[in-house]
């Protein structure tokens, strides 16, 4: 099975270190040796049609910044539609940081490869917030897959736990604590009265939030993963425009003690029901959803067996990789049916 993979940052790394150590334990189990034959980054390609070394695909992009700079198999300026299009390969990984106003550069590569008629997996959210219903019409008409299971919680199956395992049992709401940064913050305000510019710079400082936090502080994150869980597993069409947001900027102090009387917690929640919206809102310590640090959580009201949640790590280098991993192995099966 030969892979792209465009986007080579600490996912595309992490996973790269996966298949390496699994190499093994993929041949015995599932039969099969994936064979990762281009690389693309900002600045050019890495390209063997036999299969690229990714130990050595890893030291050089550490070592100097990108993978096109390999001596023998480097292709400096070629860009992802170019590899996309020209490079022998049954599925492309999607796994660049994408912006939310357009779902660009991943939403260009994913059609691109869609129109190859190859198989796509992504772990970017903001193609899909943008365009999901077309990307899924796209894979659909060109008989190939579009797998997206590392856009939605990480490491944590939230996608294919409620695809697969209420059938028959109608998915009524849904709501969920969807991004780890806002929820350690959160977490950091209500157990330390830290204001949260400071619980901010805690959470910059061990890694769990970016430099620029507003994607996530702003509840743009949560909203994009609603929509995804809307269309995938609700079946109602939507984009990011149809989402309320609010997000934690206007969290005070005053909130979280007048919370703490109510022995609950302030969270970021997002839901579905009548409408989708992202806004802070008082949990009971006694709830499922009332978790800390930086875990993510889902319940789903079902018809027939009530409240169901599945908790779990959200996004992280290696808790993302564990999830294209195991769309690889979806995909897998999938051809050799």
């Amino acid at each position: 099975m030969r892979m792209i993979i465009v986007g080579f940052g600490t996912v595309g790394q992490s996973l790269a270190r996966i298949l390496q150590s699994k190499e093994e334990q993929l041949l015995i189990e599932f039969g099969f040796h994936p064979r990762i034959v281009a690389l693309v980054d900002r600045t050019g390609a890495m390209i063997d049609p036999g299969g690229l070394d990714l130990n050595r695909a890893v030291t050089v992009k550490q070592k100097t910044g990108s993978v096109a700079q390999d001596t023998k198999l480097g292709r400096q300026g070629m860009g992802a539609k170019e590899v996309i299009e020209s490079v022998e390969a049954e599925a492309v990984l999607e796994l660049t940081p994408s912006n939310i106003a357009d779902g660009e550069p991943g939403l260009s590569h994913i059609k691109a490869a869609l129109r190859s008629r190859r198989h796509v997996i992504t772990a970017s959210k903001a193609p899909l917030a943008i365009a999901m219903p077309s990307l899924v019409e796209m894979a659909s008409y060109n008989n190939v897959l579009l797998k997206f299971s590392g856009s939605v919680g990480g490491g944590t199956p939230i996608l294919d736990f409620a695809k697969k395992c209420f059938s028959g049992n109608k998915i009524e709401s849904l709501r969920g604590i969807l991004n780890g940064t806002t929820n350690y913050i959160l977490t950091r305000m209500m157990e330390s009265n830290a204001p949260m510019d400071a619980a901010l710079k805690e959470a910059q400082a061990l890694g769990y939030a970016e430099a620029d936090p507003s994607y996530d502080v702003d509840g743009v994150d949560t909203a994009s993963k609603l929509v995804i869980l809307m269309n995938w597993v609700m079946g109602r069409e939507s984009s990011i425009k149809d989402v309320e947001i609010e997000g934690i900027r206007k969290v005070t102090p005053q909130d979280l003690e007048q919370a703490r009387r109510k022995n609950s917690h302030i969270k970021l929640v997002g839901s579905i029901d009548d409408e989708i919206r992202v806004q802070p809102e008082q949990i009971p310590r006694t709830h499922p959803l009332c978790i800390g640090g930086i875990l993510n959580a889902v319940s789903f009201k079902t018809e027939l067996t009530g409240e169901v949640t599945i908790v779990g790590k959200g996004g992280g280098g290696v808790e993302t990789a564990s999830a294209v991993l195991r769309d690889i192995v979806d995909v897998r099966r999938n051809l050799a049916r």
